[in-house]
């Protein structure tokens, strides 16, 4: 599941903590406060009482809130998992029954169907799997739990106006623990921003028009920046020497000045000769593949702020398009879970290679830190949390 979003950055500040507990009675104090808040919104009074007279406190919404699989899968794992072969060939199948709306929507909003296709995939498998649990009750829950109260306050009044504006019956608005909604997923504020009513028929419907849904994915993403004719990156091949210092988006060049440091596509061939910049990938270290990174992957990341889950949807994309599998597969490692991250980020910073705040998710910034750890001790420094450094750093035996 994943969150949607120029908003979701709140959303990943949680770690492997004890669910925290919330009480019946102290939930329903909230929700009359919530009553209170959301007419003071703005919200007409019916719809306040219709909506939230009703709401149930969900305490599956708080277990699930501690586990994003973006965050604790080792990319191996995760990538393996969601572009696999039956994805792959059900999105060949998606995209052929799909081809008259998506050339209309690549021709309107410049996205190429088989990146709409992906994103489908990705977030509900091509609208297979959309949800069970009711958004008003999962924004609630996650509103008086507390943490970050504040901003899903703010999605569930968002979801009463999607209410108010009839472009969904409340029955059948569900979707995912954290409230987002639909094919796409989206979570209320994306969804009043950029939901299309594609077939006409007076409503903003991601969940049962397949229409609405993927001209609302390619309204999303152009509204983040998409960049007609260009791809999202590629594969491909790092010289022996490579200093992988140079990885990450911290140190982007042209894909000229990538060529004279030796980087090649994966059979040999030289880089194609496109005024572009990119950066450089290695999300399983430097027996894995990598990647060169174009600005449309950043704006992957805008859908789900995770390196992951954009490599996920540039490669799937790709194989729906007719490409064939990697040259080098993900290098499986050491599944992680927050508290053993935030036990490796406290533990380099100990030892004078900063990984920043020890908020529990493995990103760029730890793992920069890890590969100056790397260097420090005459390894290969790509960054990759393997065994071999764990064991040494000593998170794992």
């Amino acid at each position: 599941m994943s969150l949607r979003v120029l908003f979701s950055a709140t959303l990943l500040g949680a770690f492997s903590l004890p669910a925290l507990a919330l009480e019946p009675q102290d939930f329903d104090l909230c929700v009359g406060e919530l009553r209170q808040q959301a007419l003071d919104a703005g919200l007409p009074a019916q719809v306040v009482s219709q909506h939230l007279d009703d709401i149930q406190l969900n305490e599956k919404v708080i277990e699930l809130d501690r586990s994003q699989p973006e965050f604790t899968s080792s990319f191996a794992d995760y990538f393996t998992r969601r572009v696999s072969d039956t994805r792959i060939e059900t999105g060949r199948q998606k995209y052929r029954e799909q081809q008259a709306l998506l050339r209309a929507l690549t021709k309107e909003y410049g996205i190429p169907g088989h990146y709409l296709v992906a994103f489908w995939g990705l977030e509900t498998n091509y609208g297979g799997y959309l949800g069970y649990i009711p958004t008003l009750d999962a924004l609630a829950t996650l509103t008086c739990e507390g943490r970050r109260g504040d901003y899903f306050r703010g999605e569930l009044f968002n979801a009463l106006r999607i209410l108010q504006a009839g472009d969904v019956d409340a029955d059948a608005m569900q979707g995912s623990w954290a409230g987002a909604m639909g094919q796409t997923q989206f979570m209320p504020a994306i969804f009043l921003k950029y939901a299309v009513d594609r077939d006409g028929d007076g409503r903003r419907d991601l969940w049962q028009s397949t229409p609405d849904a993927l001209a609302s994915a390619a309204n999303f993403l152009r509204g983040l920046g998409w960049q007609r004719e260009e791809r999202w990156g590629r594969e491909i091949r790092l010289p022996e020497n490579f200093d992988y210092q140079l990885t990450g988006f911290a140190h982007k060049r042209s894909l000229a000045d990538w060529a004279k440091l030796g980087v090649r596509m994966p059979n040999g061939a030289a880089l194609p000769a496109a005024d572009m910049e990119a950066a450089i990938i290695v999300p399983s270290g430097h027996n894995g593949p990598a990647f060169l990174a174009y600005q449309n992957f950043r704006v992957i990341m805008g859908w789900n702020r995770s390196e992951s889950y954009a490599l996920a949807v540039g490669r799937l994309a790709d194989r729906i398009a007719g490409a064939g599998p990697l040259s080098r597969a993900p290098v499986p490692a050491p599944r992680l879970n927050r508290e053993q991250v935030t036990t490796l980020q406290t533990t380099l910073n100990q030892l004078g290679h900063d990984a920043g705040d020890a908020d529990g998710l493995l990103g760029p910034g730890t793992r920069q830190a890890i590969a100056r750890y790397q260097q420090a001790n005459g390894m290969v420094a790509d960054g990759f949390p393997d065994q071999e450094v764990l064991t040494r750093i000593g998170i794992l035996p």
